[in-house]
């Protein structure tokens, strides 16, 4: 892709976007699409651009998107609304009481619902404002969390804009970030050969 006949702008989100795209393959669909030395030659491309015309830079941009290590001191966020954990169901009496309260309070009946295995995880609150995260926070107990908002940025799946548009001006999606366990294992194995 020429890059020549573009502003330097239209040069960064050009590249910008193209990166996201790229991450959202890679790390969402699991289905990479490029080599990572072109992966890496774009976002040196996007850097050396950004270096040239620092004004332009984004918070969103990808080469802003923080590395392996995460903070690990963490300040406070009250959530937008209470962050709840989730009851347990145990036999079809429950899960109809559970299905009446969900009718009674969104005045609908006709609920669907989709069961997947339990993961359990770190549960997570992302705040995007105008489809850009502008924060993410732990559960903590459950009126205040803890402000994890780069270490967040740090798992390549979450992304620091929202695809599409069709979204509200504010929404907060909730979640688990949880490690599978080939991951455990290697950072495990990692920290026993640098002594830690």
């Amino acid at each position: 892709m020429s890059l020549s006949n573009l502003s330097p702008q239209q040069a960064i989100t050009t590249l910008s976007e193209q990166l996201e795209e790229y991450n959202y393959q890679y790390y969402v669909l699991d289905n990479p699409t490029v080599p990572d030395a072109e992966y890496d030659r774009i976002m040196r491309d996007l850097q050396k651009l950004e270096a040239a015309h620092p004004q332009l830079v984004s918070l969103q941009s990808p080469s802003q998107r923080v590395g392996g290590e995460a903070l690990s001191s963490f300040s406070q966020i009250t959530h937008l609304k209470p962050m709840l954990s989730l009851d347990n169901a145990f036999d079809d009496d429950e899960m109809k009481d559970f299905n009446r309260k969900i009718q009674d309070k969104t005045g609908r009946d006709d609920n669907h619902y989709c069961c997947e295995p339990k993961l359990d995880g770190l549960a997570v609150s992302l705040l995007y404002e105008n489809g850009v995260l502008m924060r993410a926070a732990t559960r903590g107990d459950g009126l205040v969390g803890e402000d994890i908002t780069n270490n967040v940025k740090t798992i390549k799946a979450i992304p620091l804009t929202l695809r599409g548009g069709d979204f509200p001006a504010t929404i907060e999606v909730r979640g688990e970030v949880f490690m599978p366990f080939a991951a455990f294992k290697s950072i495990n194995e990692k920290a026993i050969a640098r002594g830690a």
